[in-house]
């Protein structure tokens, strides 16, 4: 008896072994009914079948090839990345000096003189040659190998030199009073041009008057500035060889950004970019061209090449923090907002006193973006390129002054190094660039727009309140442009302004301190100005010093550096002053170094 029997369970195992029969027949019967069924398949489907797998082998075989071929052109870049950049920069620079061999042999086929092609032709190319190997040589050989040998027996008399007290102040003394000896010298015959060292120096005591510490004031800073801006002034506005490299500079440089126009037409068309001029869209949208270009520069280390160069120099000539001269030395080119990212990974261990440098500079200077703008309503690339070059050393000058260092500073130079690029490639940063350059382009139209309706609203105002008290007749209307007009006229007399242009002059100013520097050059152009108040205006009114700027640069760098916010906030106005009356510094001093018989 078997289990089922045991357990009162009798199965029948026959139908058990007919199952398993009948399921086998049926399985074979089944394999037969499919092959039959394939037989009768037409032959073009079973093919169709055949090749669409053949066809998926073949793509996952492609891609994978792909994959290994990137993969392993990535592992050789990797391995031998020296190697091709070392391969890559020898020929392009074989490109380069078979390019300039070329032009020499058919230069010398010409019969022109090589004084004569200075700014457009060959001598311009050679002049562009010798900086770029000379940057080379200098950053490949000089600075790593030759300076520090020669610099080494001198590092430690030049240490104890300037450890002796008052020494710095007297060196730097006496480059300014011989300085202000030339210019009094150069001036004979026309002592007018002394009138604005009396606007110097009493923007001077206003500065000593509001600062924050007399008693810590550091002198060798702050006369320091004074010599760079008097330096920078005389080479390259009363020497007749650094006008004639700045004209053209500025010819170079307003070349260069007419080359926005190009874009502009094909977007917006040859009527509002040609013929009818817009401002928002002509001007402004050649932000966007610089902006790229900016950004390239930024991604390739250019640009960070020049910046520390500049700002080791004002470190080593005025004396301040590496940081506050980098910041300075990049205001140069860039914006308030932009120059800071340079230094965000430090930002936070600066002094109450570099914080305000920093924004000082912002405000004391312009972006080279915006140049579009100002040249679009009459004033010369050669002043705007001049202002911004000198209000940087005045900026730390008068920084130094209004809010002088009493803290001891923990970002030194050894501690402290550039952010590098985020951009993955070159047409990464090109278009991130232009991004954000239309931000820029939004924030200006915005702030435009708005500052100058409520300055409307607000005079509109002070006009019917005029008529209230009998001030009826249109050239008696009381409005915000009238009175800051009266109020910087006085101001505008001693930076060597002739008085009957004074209050024309004076009103620029008030414009841009409570709108924006582009509405004042916007009223520049349709004022009658005598051509040399004309370049002091546009020194006065080169800088980034306004209502909207405060908003920008509290906003900006407080993401930047949160912790810093109360002291941002706390310094920011004497900043923007500060910022307005450096501005005014460079004015007065272009126009004491400025001839009245030559106009840049």
């Amino acid at each position: 008896m078997n289990a089922n029997e045991k357990n009162g369970f009798q199965v029948d195992n026959s139908h058990s072994r007919q199952s398993t029969i009948d399921l086998s027949g049926e399985k074979k019967r089944n394999d037969e009914t499919t092959k039959s069924d394939l037989q009768l398949l037409p032959q073009t489907v079973i093919n169709e079948s055949n090749d669409g797998e053949n066809k998926e082998k073949k793509r996952h075989g492609i891609s994978v090839f792909i994959i290994n071929f990137n993969s392993n052109v990535r592992q050789y870049k990797e391995k031998h990345d020296t190697k091709i950049k070392f391969l890559t920069t020898f020929l392009v620079h074989l490109i380069l000096l078979g390019y300039f061999c070329w032009a020499t042999q058919y230069f010398l086929k010409q019969d022109i003189s090589l004084s004569s092609t200075t700014c457009n032709g060959y001598g311009f190319l050679m002049i562009a040659y010798i900086i770029i190997y000379f940057t080379v040589i200098y950053y490949l050989i000089l600075k790593p190998f030759v300076l520090p040998l020669l610099f080494k027996p001198l590092a430690g008399t030049y240490k104890r030199v300037s450890s002796i007290r008052f020494i710095g102040p007297i060196i730097h003394g006496i480059i300014l009073i011989g300085c202000i000896v030339f210019i009094a010298i150069d001036s004979r015959g026309s002592f007018e041009r002394l009138i604005p060292l009396a606007g110097l120096l009493f923007l001077l005591l206003f500065g000593f008057a509001i600062s924050s510490n007399h008693r810590k004031i550091n002198w060798d800073i702050v006369i320091a500035g004074l010599d760079l801006q008097f330096l920078i002034g005389m080479l390259a506005i009363r020497w007749e060889t650094g006008r004639n490299v700045l004209v053209c500079v500025g010819d170079k440089a307003t070349a260069f950004l007419s080359f926005a126009n190009n874009g502009s037409s094909f977007v917006y068309g040859d009527f509002l970019i040609m013929e009818q001029g817009v401002f928002a869209f002509q001007a402004l949208s050649t932000i966007l061209f610089v902006g790229m270009v900016v950004s390239i520069l930024f991604h390739l280390g250019y640009l960070q090449m020049f910046i520390v160069t500049v700002g080791e120099f004002l470190q080593f000539f005025m004396g301040t923090t590496i940081c506050e001269s980098v910041n300075s030395a990049s205001n140069i080119i860039l914006g308030q907002t932009e120059s800071p990212l340079l230094l965000k990974h430090y930002l936070h261990q600066l002094t109450d006193s570099e914080i305000h440098s920093i924004m000082t500079s912002g405000f004391a200077t312009v972006s080279g973006s915006v140049f579009a703008g100002y040249i679009s309503f009459g004033a010369r690339a050669t002043d705007l390129i001049t202002a911004s070059v000198m209000s940087a050393p005045a900026a730390l000058c008068f920084s130094k002054l209004v809010y002088p260092e009493t803290e001891k500073t923990s970002a030194t130079k050894e501690a402290v190094s550039l952010s590098k690029s985020g951009y993955t490639s070159v047409l990464d940063a090109a278009c991130k660039g232009a991004s954000q350059g239309m931000e820029l382009i939004l924030g200006i139209i915005s702030n435009v727009i708005a500052l100058i309706a409520f300055v409307s609203f607000a005079s509109a105002v002070l006009e019917w309140c005029g008529t209230l008290v009998g001030f009826t007749e249109e050239g008696e209307t009381w409005t915000i442009y009238r009175i800051t007009g009266y109020i910087f006229t006085p101001l505008s007399y001693i930076m060597g302004v002739p008085w009957d242009e004074c209050y024309s002059v004076g009103r620029l100013i008030g414009l841009k301190t409570i709108l924006n520097e582009f509405v004042a050059f916007q009223n520049m152009q349709s004022m009658v100005l005598t051509e040399r108040t004309k370049v002091i205006a546009t020194y006065a009114i080169c800088g980034f010093s306004n209502p909207g700027s405060i908003g920008i640069t509290v906003s900006g760098l407080s993401t930047l550096v949160p912790t810093k916010r109360e002291v941002i906030t706390r310094l920011v106005f004497r900043a923007f002053v500060g910022g307005a009356i450096v501005c005014l510094m460079t004015a007065c001093i272009a126009a004491m170094v400025l001839p009245y018989d030559v106009i840049i």
